[in-house]
């Protein structure tokens, strides 16, 4: 209806059928060279076979229609949250703007690639999720509890942009996007925001986790809060490098697809995709080339 209303093209509705099949498609229209416009309608996973396939393409664009059971990506655009992303028309008459990816020992990805307790809670909730009548929120919980009993933190090796720092770690967060570790990310200035914790209580877990969520660690850019200096810092690079030194796997993500791992590598891929954004949000900073975007030129 949106589609007929903007007399547009009807748009093709393709149901997936298999893991995979998505980024398939993908790099098959970046193959054809024809210019086309790609929604995943679906949660994070999906977006991100979509931007694997077209990662590098000129000629595809990607969007995301938010409807899956983890919808990271679009919090990163203000705080109308999934609202504009929801709006057909809007998503039909966006165009494209070119961003940022992450290339990593585990992937390509968008949005924000983490080890240690955070991934592990991701990584636990599929588990808790098969019992019976244990939703996604009861889920999320169980998997906290979990991974609050378990052992804290690993002994890393961090090289950032080849700096090297070694030390024992609960958390990493390596940013392209990322609306909770990284609140001050820009999708496109070519740099990763990174977040290193130390452990912390056990005591302390649930209270930091909530501020951390909410962005509430950064000051500001490039600055942590005072009360999160002593076990928190912050570094904004090209590249990172992770081994693990103390022969224990750590839990990590890119863009909530979760795999244990004894090393991981991470890049910037500057300018490497098109994103669509619907018209209101494109008054996120997170996009900071956005005054280039042809959907502001034409709301002004």
């Amino acid at each position: 209806a949106a589609a007929r209303q903007l007399q547009l093209p009807q748009p093709q509705i393709v149901v997936t059928q298999y893991a995979g099949q998505a980024r398939e498609a993908a790099r098959q229209y970046a193959a054809s060279g024809t210019p086309v416009a790609l929604y995943a309608c679906g949660g994070d996973g999906t977006l991100n076979e979509l931007v694997q396939g077209a990662a590098g393409s000129a000629n595809v664009a990607v969007g995301c229609v938010p409807c899956g059971s983890g919808n990271d990506y679009v919090r990163n655009f203000g705080a109308a949250g999934q609202a504009p992303f929801l709006d057909f028309a809007a998503q039909l008459q966006a165009q494209p703007c070119r961003v940022d990816l992450l290339q990593t020992s585990l992937g390509i990805g968008i949005d924000i690639c983490a080890a240690g307790l955070d991934a592990q809670v991701a990584y636990g909730i599929p588990k808790f999720r098969r019992l019976p009548g244990c939703g996604g929120t009861a889920a999320y919980t169980l998997s906290i509890l979990q991974a609050m009993l378990s052992r804290f933190g690993h002994k890393l090796r961090v090289a950032i942009d080849g700096k090297e720092y070694t030390g024992t770690y609960m958390m990493t967060a390596i940013c392209n996007g990322g609306y909770q570790a990284a609140p001050y990310a820009a999708m496109d200035d070519g740099l990763l925001d990174i977040v290193l914790v130390k452990p912390i209580s056990h005591i302390q877990v649930a209270g930091i986790l909530a501020k951390y969520k909410a962005g509430r660690h950064m000051q500001d850019a490039d600055t942590i809060v005072p009360e999160f200096r002593s076990f928190m810092t912050f570094y904004r690079a090209r590249s990172v490098e992770m081994q693990v030194l103390d022969n224990r796997p750590i839990i990590a993500t890119i863009d909530g697809e979760c795999a244990p791992v004894m090393e991981l590598k991470a890049e910037v891929l500057p300018s490497a995709l098109n994103v669509l954004l619907p018209r209101p949000a494109c008054g996120s900073a997170v996009i900071r080339g956005l005054h280039e975007c042809p959907m502001q030129a034409k709301a002004k």
